[in-house]
């Protein structure tokens, strides 16, 4: 069992592959879908879920798991409470960055960009595409504000359910979403006695710079 005098002793070796300067694609969009595939057939959990990190008006940063819900050249996506804390953040510093953790692979990717908030259409869009339930979901939870106890939240929700018991869920004005465009993107691959493999893509106008990074 684990215990703060023995977690420094609790280690073990990446063997699982290696990542050559010569193999990798000039788009690391190509790169992301393929590992991006590789952890959505491997059937691990929640293998869109990712890290966003943001700072406040302070520069104390904060962190919290989202879904990935949509990425291409432009950006990856990824939907919120506009009142919640990293909306907030995001309104006063749009500087993001993310964080995907494969550790079945013994893989990660950081992604760094602003954050810009989509447009309504987009949002209204991706709404109606959730389950019914996700959408009254929406609505109850005033995200990242403080409440007295769950059943406030269940109460409510049983309250919308019936309330939109026929017809569509409407948009909330204070729900949205954010795409964080690639500024730089870095794929890290285990490898053993600590010695990893990391490539840093550095955007460059109309191309994008490689180099590899020191483990």
């Amino acid at each position: 069992m684990p215990t703060s005098k023995n977690i420094a002793d609790l280690r073990r070796e990446y063997a699982q592959g290696g990542l050559r300067r010569k193999d990798l694609p000039e788009d690391p969009l190509s790169l992301f879908e393929l590992w991006l595939k590789q952890a959505c057939e491997a059937q691990i959990s929640d293998p869109t879920a990712m890290c966003v990190a943001t700072v406040d008006e302070n520069g104390r940063p904060s962190q919290r798991i989202v879904l990935l819900k949509h990425y291409d050249e432009k950006g990856f996506v990824f939907y919120t409470n506009l009142g919640s804390r990293k909306a907030r953040e995001i309104t006063q510093n749009n500087q993001v960055s993310l964080l995907f953790p494969w550790h079945m692979f013994e893989r990660q990717v950081i992604v760094s960009g602003r954050a810009e908030r989509l447009s309504p259409t987009e949002v209204l869009k991706y709404f109606h595409s959730r389950p019914k339930e996700s959408q009254i979901a929406a609505w109850v939870s005033q995200q990242s504000s403080r409440i007295s106890a769950r059943s406030v939240l269940e109460g409510k929700f049983l309250e919308l359910k019936q309330k939109f018991l026929q017809g569509e869920v409407p948009l909330p004005s204070f729900w949205g979403g954010f795409r964080v465009s690639i500024n730089e993107i870095e794929f890290w691959q285990g490898r053993i006695n600590r010695l990893h493999d990391r490539f840093l893509y550095q955007r460059e106008q109309t191309h994008w710079n490689i180099d590899r990074l020191a483990p």
